[in-house]
């Protein structure tokens, strides 16, 4: 056993998962980034997806200041978060199908649009079906997830496949079959979760790429800033404004 203390071993584990997804990741999270600017270039909208805990990462590039005011959350009822109780009923839902069908159905997404999907382990009905009807409606499709779970685990929708299989571009988190990143003699079970950091990071630098790529065809990215600074309400008041017919948000 480590004489590292276990916050140091966890913090470690974390920065080694950063350092892999920046490095194997960088052509993959470059693309999505491209993909994403030439959305808004072409007048497009930007929505996000994650179910149980994957939505924090999604929510976490939505209405965000320093993000993209054009990135919109598409809500699951019942599916976004914790919030829901008993709250493995949002894990039953998950698995329901037909489910992801009927949201896009009743959702401002079309044809044009991007969506990002958020999935740990992409293998269940909701995001498998959210990346299929999406991009039969004509959406590009982002998927975030650790692609280890469809060569370690199982399918639970009933084509086989997993969300990985269904978009135009994938983002491998890495993150482990069961996402715990220490074990201890004296802990029965692993611990210490990472896919939450390491998810948001891997969006955060897309959300950096397509602005940057926005910028180099002289485009303004839509970017939001902090309301806790002079001028920031003014600042989004005018970004929002401009963008009325594409964030939904506010509505």
């Amino acid at each position: 056993m480590s004489d590292r203390t276990p916050a140091a071993q966890f913090f470690d584990a974390a920065i080694g998962l950063l350092q892999r997804v920046r490095d194997e990741e960088a052509v993959a999270v470059e693309a999505a980034g491209v993909l994403l600017a030439d959305t808004v270039a072409s007048g497009g909208r930007l929505f996000a997806f994650g179910a149980g805990h994957s939505s924090l990462a999604a929510q976490d590039v939505v209405y965000r200041a320093g993000g993209l005011a054009l990135m919109n959350l598409l809500v699951v009822p019942g599916v976004v978060g914790v919030d829901v109780v008993p709250a493995t009923l949002g894990s039953a839902l998950e698995r329901v199908e037909g489910l992801a069908g009927a949201v896009l159905d009743t959702s401002p997404v079309r044809a044009g649009d991007a969506l990002v999907i958020v999935s740990l382990s992409g293998r269940n009905a909701l995001p498998v079906e959210m990346a299929l009807n999406a991009r039969a409606l004509g959406v590009k499709v982002i998927g975030v997830t650790s692609v280890a779970y469809a060569t370690e685990t199982t399918s639970r929708h009933v084509s086989g496949t997993f969300l990985k299989d269904h978009c135009d571009l994938v983002l491998d988190s890495k993150i482990a079959v069961g996402d715990a990143e220490l074990s201890l003699d004296t802990v029965p079970a692993p611990f210490a979760p990472a896919s939450t950091v390491v998810t948001s990071a891997l969006l955060q630098a897309v959300m950096a790429t397509a602005a940057a790529s926005l910028a180099e065809r002289g485009i303004e990215p839509p970017l939001l800033r902090s309301g806790n600074i002079d001028g920031g309400h003014e600042w989004n008041g005018r970004i929002m404004d401009e963008y009325r017919d594409r964030i939904f948000y506010r509505r």
